[in-house]
């Protein structure tokens, strides 16, 4: 009778036994052959996800609209010619499933609620309902846009100005990480889209003189449920109050929650739901597979993978700043273009990491959750989970990174001997069992020495950076350097600082 492969026994089973958690994988792995796809934890049919979604309170609207998708034109839908010119110039040729749906129930007046998949254009779907109303009514302070990310606020920017270049649309972008002066004064100039993450937009509420939003028309929440997490549920209350009750509401994301379900009740009216995907599902395009290893030999399987699709564009995924931070030395120290991407650094330092993976002058971005969703990076051709996602949608939105606009794409997930429950759960959230992707073993250590060394020289570097770091908290400059240049620079500048001290 094979042994149960949830950890909630194995684990304590094995700690019990005196076990290293290296015998617990090897373990494991007995209930892992390759030939089959993944564990068999349980035997729920595929499409029970679809009928757990709730489907109560808002109208819905059939898949089999979805049918006509190819006669469509965005000119069918109702949008105006001007934006129709600035579709074709951005390369929209035709809508997506979610656009067909979404902007002509938009155009009509109505709150709706859309859930699609990565990559599917939910931004087109609110953006030109939008920039439709305010060619037909102009005013300042038009719409607001919500974000969970800074990131995703200034892309959204980019695009509200390249679809309303040709009709001079004024846009703010309002996050943290910036000046607020700065931010007063585009506020003062009163742009007709603000684009905020929740936290900064309360602060200018509050205290910057003149900026309210009493004559706003339109509230969009992207990623909407993230926004209306725990995290920003005092933010979204506060702004909710502040703005008119006479407005139209979108709600938009990957994944919904209950929490959206609560909203619709108390926020919109009489709301639509565009589901195009009716249950969690990642794309069709999307090849997807999982590795299973000892978690101390995670960094060598990385650089055996990096080193077996070279030419890729990655994006890699951990679970922390720090385990970010320490994975791009490592790789920079094996010779590859890695980039880090967390929450610890400035925000200019985030935006720079970003543009020069966008850019393509890097080929590797390793990244915290702050870059899961919603960034559109088209060059994408593998998303590498190192950590695994202890939360399953984050499944979704992460391996959303690639795979975009019809494209295909790789997602390869590390799993190591403490992460099979998650794993499980992931595998049950999007009804798939996922292969094996094939490594060779022997390959694969052979990098160990290597990559031993540059573990060595990467947990160096970054204490070395902790102690400059705590230095540098009494100077003024922002010593915040994640590229490689750290070193002469600020040890001019600390010179400089320690010599003014001591006259």
């Amino acid at each position: 009778m094979p042994l149960c492969t949830c950890l909630a026994c194995c684990k304590p089973r094995a700690a019990r036994r005196g076990r290293s958690g290296y015998a617990l994988w090897a373990e494991l792995k007995l209930h892992f052959p390759a030939s089959r796809a993944s564990p068999t934890y349980f035997r729920e049919p595929a499409n029970k996800m679809a009928a757990s979604v709730e489907h109560d309170s808002p109208s819905e609207v059939s898949e089999a609209a979805v049918e006509e998708e190819e006669t469509k034109t965005f000119k069918d839908l109702g949008v105006t010619d001007v934006l129709c010119e600035a579709c074709d110039q951005l390369g929209w040729t035709k809508p997506t499933k979610i656009q067909i749906e979404a902007i002509p129930l938009a155009l009509q007046g109505r709150d709706i609620i859309g859930l699609a998949e990565t990559g599917s254009g939910k931004t087109g779907a609110f953006a030109l309902p939008i920039l439709n109303a305010l060619l037909e009514t102009p005013q300042r302070l038009f719409a607001l846009v919500l974000t969970p990310t800074r990131e995703l606020a200034f892309q959204i920017s980019e695009q509200f100005e390249a679809l309303g270049s040709s009709i001079g649309v004024h846009c703010a972008v309002i996050v943290g990480g910036i000046d607020s002066m700065s931010q007063s004064l585009a506020l003062a100039k009163k742009p007709h889209i603000v684009i905020a993450t929740p936290g900064r937009l309360i602060d200018h509420l509050e205290n910057t003189k003149g900026f309210n939003l009493r004559a706003l028309k339109y509230l969009v929440m992207d990623e909407a449920d993230r926004i209306l997490n725990m995290d920003f549920e005092t933010e979204v209350d506060k702004i909710l109050k502040v703005i008119p009750r006479d407005r139209k509401t979108f709600l938009f994301s990957a994944t919904m929650t209950k929490k959206v379900q609560k909203l619709q009740r108390a926020a919109l009216k009489n709301p639509v739901k565009c589901a195009v995907s009716s249950k969690y599902q990642t794309v069709e395009k999307l090849q997807q597979y999982y590795i299973f290893i000892p978690s101390k030999f995670k960094d060598t399987y990385l650089v055996y993978i990096l080193n077996e699709l070279a030419g890729n564009s990655f994006m890699i995924f951990c679970s922390t700043c720090n385990n970010t931070q320490r994975t791009a030395l490592l790789l920079r120290n094996l010779g590859f273009t890695a980039i880090p991407l967390h929450g610890q650094m400035s925000q200019s330092k985030r935006l720079g990491s970003l543009n020069k993976f966008k850019a393509k002058a890097r080929s590797i971005l390793l990244a915290t959750d702050v870059a899961s969703r919603g960034l559109d990076i088209p060059h994408v051709d593998v998303v590498v989970n190192f950590d695994i996602p202890t939360h399953s949608k984050d499944y979704i939105h992460r391996v959303g990174r690639t795979a975009r606009a019809g494209r295909s794409g790789k997602a390869i997930t590390f799993v190591t001997q403490y992460d099979v429950e998650l794993f499980q759960r992931i595998e049950h959230l999007i009804g798939k069992k996922l292969p094996v992707f094939p490594t060779q073993d022997d390959e694969v250590m052979m990098l160990t020495e290597r990559v031993a060394e540059a573990q060595r020289f990467a947990r160096m570097e970054l204490r070395e950076h902790g102690e400059k770091k705590k230095r540098a908290r009494e100077d003024v400059g922002d010593n915040d350097d994640t590229e490689g240049a750290m070193g002469v620079r600020n040890k001019v500048a600390g010179g400089k600082m320690k010599k003014r001290k001591g006259r």
